[in-house]
């Protein structure tokens, strides 16, 4: 995601945010600021699951029935606005303040919660619990890795960019193909690509602390959220397609 997205890692640590701080102050500010990612990625996530329920309740009379089932044009333009944000923030980030970073941020979560509450329609409410819970455990796993490893994941990452390329070829593909064999084939490649984002993404965050002023890590914690973020959810849509049980 423009200057976030392509540290070089495994880089010495240089700049404000380490200067000739000692090991153990180099590593609370670490915390602190990978506590940070966590935490606006929980928020994040938790405010897309909230609006995605106030969107979806009453079933068939809710909401997100009149958008995805009655609601015509006006149910691309929510499915598309997350997108036009992420861009948004994506070509943005040179120029763009930690408060205006935010407050997009912020305004993403709302609207994926919004473009995200057709699943209500389409699975049991059971099963999306059960999807989200195992994707938690998933992502937490994979991204305490990619925290802890001493194994350099940047050749891994480039080999995951150009899978997710051919996913994204393949999801256009087989929307006018349909076939649902294919489809499952697809989730499975998604679910694997981003499991190995997360781990790399992870990495890469970590890394980057030590590559910019200490000024630049309060916008670097909200894009690295929103990097996350894009993980997790992108996990769980695509093992949603497996563990999810349609209504």
């Amino acid at each position: 995601m423009a200057n976030w997205s392509d540290p070089q890692l495994g880089a010495t640590p240089q700049g404000g945010a380490v200067g000739t701080a000692t090991g153990v102050s180099v590593d609370a500010g670490l915390r602190a600021h990978m506590l940070s990612v966590y935490n606006y990625m929980t928020s994040g996530i938790l405010l897309t699951a909230i609006v995605s329920l106030a969107f979806a309740w009453g079933g068939r009379d809710s909401l997100a029935a009149d958008i995805f089932i009655n609601g015509g044009i006006l149910r691309w333009v929510v499915m598309l606005a997350p997108l036009g944000i992420v861009l948004w923030m994506s070509f943005g980030s040179h120029r763009m303040s930690q408060a205006t970073a935010q407050i997009l941020f912020w305004v993403f979560a709302a609207l994926m919660g919004a473009s995200l509450s057709y699943i209500f329609l389409v699975y049991t409410q059971g099963s999306i619990a059960l999807t989200f819970f195992a994707t938690a455990a998933a992502f937490a796993s994979l991204s305490l890795y990619g925290y802890t490893t001493k194994r350099d994941l940047s050749g891994m990452g480039t080999f995951l960019l150009m899978g997710l390329v051919g996913l994204l070829v393949a999801m256009v593909v087989n929307l006018f193909w349909l076939n649902d064999t294919f489809s499952l084939v697809i989730a499975a490649a998604g679910v694997l690509i981003f499991a190995g984002l997360t781990a790399y993404d992870t990495q890469k965050i970590k890394s980057l602390y030590f590559q910019l002023p200490g000024a630049e890590l309060g916008k670097a914690a909200i894009f690295g959220a929103l990097e996350l973020y894009l993980d997790f959810i992108n996990m769980f849509l695509f093992l949603l397609r497996f563990l999810g049980s349609r209504e």
